[in-house]
């Protein structure tokens, strides 16, 4: 009698899923070393750019540790949300870093001439107290790229790995 044993190996969507996760915590553990330890604020769109991280932490996360359990449409459909959102996220980090380069103009509430400077009784104090960070103005770059520029590198590997999560459970089920 002979018994076969099935091959079992990781499976591709926790995989992939988990890779994401660890990858977006190490980034936004990044930041926030740029932004507290460093003393390197964020500008508004900088901010922004992190909600995609807080994103694909969490549901990378549960995808990885769930992935046994879950329906394989469940699995695809949650390793496309990854991709989408990664790939989103580079081409939002891609507009930060032609506004840097001064390719195109930023938006108005960080980019242009500050308007609003409160009332005259405060104006000294407000002045001594507030640091505009502009979205338009690098405060550091490494090799060329500012932190923009790495966030579009970023993101896009993240969503090439959901890609391949999902091309390796197309493969791995027909």
């Amino acid at each position: 009698m002979r018994t076969e044993v099935a091959e079992t190996g990781p499976n591709p969507a926790a995989l992939a899923a988990g890779t994401i996760a660890a990858i977006g915590a190490a980034t936004l553990a990044g930041a926030w070393f740029f932004e507290y330890g460093l003393d390197i604020k964020p500008c508004p769109m900088c901010l922004q750019q992190r909600y995609a991280y807080y994103l694909v932490i969490v549901l990378g996360a549960l995808l990885a540790f769930a992935a046994p359990r879950l329906p394989r449409a469940f699995l695809i459909g949650g390793l496309a949300i990854l991709a989408l959102a990664a790939f989103a996220n580079a081409i939002f980090g891609a507009f930060h870093a032609g506004v840097e380069w001064g390719f195109w103009a930023g938006p108005a509430t960080c980019s242009g001439p500050v308007t609003d400077l409160g009332s005259a009784g405060n104006l000294l104090q407000r002045l001594d107290t507030v640091r505009v960070v502009r979205c338009d103005e690098v405060q550091w770059r490494f090799l060329g790229l500012s932190l923009a520029g790495y966030n579009f590198l970023i993101s896009g590997l993240m969503g090439l790995i959901a890609l391949f999560g999902l091309s390796r459970m197309r493969g791995a089920n027909g």
